[in-house]
């Protein structure tokens, strides 16, 4: 190795992101660890060690081999592998005041959006969750510089940007990935972003964000795990773009792509949720000229260049909806802060059917639960219908009211996966292709249990509650993804619930770390 490359065993995985954390090549147990950054390619000896997955929970160095360049030192450590998870105590009802972070759906195309302004812009209101690390973590890998100001509020300044091509790895990770390609067309004129990770709950298309991007004047074709756009002139073109279906994502995409197009775009059969009114004030308050967000119909005047300011956040309609349902679940009385009471209402509606009382004042809602909870019909439907990220926790909940209730997603396939750990805990629930036929039960009770995504994560925790008895839930990283500080908040309601760190096992660490 006088080059001072590195050779590798055939075996080994070649997908590699060098940062102080740790990989698996694929089916083989081994494991590299990265004492810092490097963004060589794969060949050029990174820093590493070989390790190997010997027992439950522990990493110890391989003895058949470790390779790196004489000319490199690297620390051989023991690392070992923890998992979180929550174990609650049901049973008791919840009282006190709750503080509503920033809305994570617009948070993670927010700070995306923030690539398309040349100079520094002021976000406050940021919420404390892993899918807005994840998002930093890109900008700043494109060339983005960011301060943070305090815990909710950062500074990042987009002035110098040195690449459109993403971190696979890490944009993998995120299903809002998306939104880094509307930004950087919009701005750049074009893009290349892997394939967007996120949540499974069913087959989540992209078409129509390339449909948007191929109606402004955009290439986008899907290769090597990555979708590049780009323009023949390095700049979109105004266009009418109507969307087959009312899709948010693709909504926020377009628009954002379309605010430095050259002319005039028209969005029509635009998806109205809040998260999308808060993107275009963003976009708006940095120079943009969009007119008419949370209508069907969205005008926007393209313009040449956008300038720094500050923008905060709005509150997070699912996290406000998903302390209301705990409330719900377990009963108690709960003033819940920080919120905009208007994005609530599709919330408050079905809960008051279900015998909950919710008072409303200008910026806070009390919600109070003593009688019993009574059956209900609930479908899920583009704003101002029953949002689909709170289908999950409402099905908890009427797992518990007297008699029979129907919940039917019309949003996405397969979002029921979480029933299975709700009849762990006793609930009575038959799925029918996009319906559920739920039976009220008189109780839950607590059991071993394991998230599947965000929102059903945030539903077991419901579940668990309101259960006699204790539940431990696994695979919490989901969890985290968009509820900030839930364990902490939820003590602070008088809640029995811990977080705790427990030795992994070998095939729980994928999930983990992915």
């Amino acid at each position: 190795m006088s080059d001072g490359s590195a050779s590798f065993p055939p075996f080994f995985s070649k997908d590699i992101l060098y940062r102080n954390d740790l990989h698996f090549s694929a089916g083989y147990g081994i494991v590299l660890v990265c004492e810092y950054s490097q963004e060589d390619s794969f060949c050029r000896s990174p820093p590493f060690c070989g390790m190997k997955a010997r027992w439950r929970g522990r990493l110890f160095l391989s003895d058949s081999w470790a390779v790196f360049p004489p000319y490199k030192s690297c620390l051989l450590k023991e690392r070992v592998i923890t998992l979180t998870k929550y174990v609650i105590q049901g049973g008791h009802p919840l009282f006190g005041e709750v503080e509503i972070s920033g809305a994570k759906n617009a948070a993670v195309a927010i700070i995306p959006a923030a690539l398309m302004v040349d100079g520094t812009c002021r976000i406050e209101n940021i919420p404390q969750i892993s899918d807005v690390t994840l998002c930093l973590k890109i900008l700043e890998q494109l060339g983005a510089s960011i301060r943070t100001i305090n815990r909710h509020t950062v500074e990042i300044n987009c002035s110098v940007i040195r690449s459109t091509r993403t971190s696979y790895e890490l944009a993998r990770k995120i299903r809002a990935s998306y939104y880094l390609i509307g930004a950087l067309l919009g701005r750049f004129g074009k893009a290349e972003v892997a394939m967007p990770g996120g949540c499974n709950f069913g087959v989540r298309p992209i078409d129509q964000h390339v449909k948007g991007f191929t109606t402004l004047g955009a290439k986008v074709v899907v290769e090597g795990g990555f979708i590049h756009a780009s323009t023949e002139t390095g700049r979109l073109k105004g266009a009418n773009v109507y969307l087959d279906v009312v899709s948010v994502g693709a909504t926020m995409n377009i628009m954002m792509a379309a605010a430095m197009a050259e002319g005039n775009t028209v969005i029509e059969n635009a998806a109205k949720e809040p998260h999308i009114v808060d993107l275009a004030n963003f976009l708006n308050s940095m120079g943009a000229n969009i007119r008419g967000a949370g209508t069907d119909t969205i005008k926007i005047q393209g313009v040449d260049r956008l300038r720094g300011g500050t923008y905060a956040i709005i509150p997070d309609q699912i996290e406000a909806g998903t302390y209301m349902a705990a409330v719900a679940a377990t009963g108690g009385q709960v003033l819940i802060k920080n919120i905009i009471p208007k994005h609530m209402d599709c919330i408050t509606a079905k809960l008051v059917e279900m015998g909950v009382e919710v008072e409303e004042h200008e910026d806070t809602l009390l919600v109070r639960r003593t009688g019993k909870l009574q059956k209900t019909n609930v479908k899920t439907m583009p704003y101002p219908g029953f949002p689909t990220d709170m289908q999950p926790q409402i099905t908890t909940v009427l797992s518990l009211a007297e008699g029979t209730s129907l919940v039917t997603e019309s949003v996405w396939n397969n979002r029921y996966r979480y029933v299975d750990e709700l009849k762990r805990m006793g609930a009575s629930i038959q799925v029918d292709d996009k319906t559920a036929v739920v039976e009220g039960v008189d109780h839950l009770t607590g059991a071993p249990i394991q998230a599947c995504d965000l929102r059903a994560g945030a539903a077991l925790v419901i579940a668990a509650l309101a259960a006699h008895g204790t539940s431990e839930i696994s695979c919490v990283q989901y969890i985290e993804r968009g509820y900030e500080d839930i364990v902490a908040k939820l003590r602070g309601l008088g809640a029995d619930i811990q977080s705790v760190e427990t030795p992994g096992e070998n095939d729980e660490l994928e999930a983990h770390i992915g």
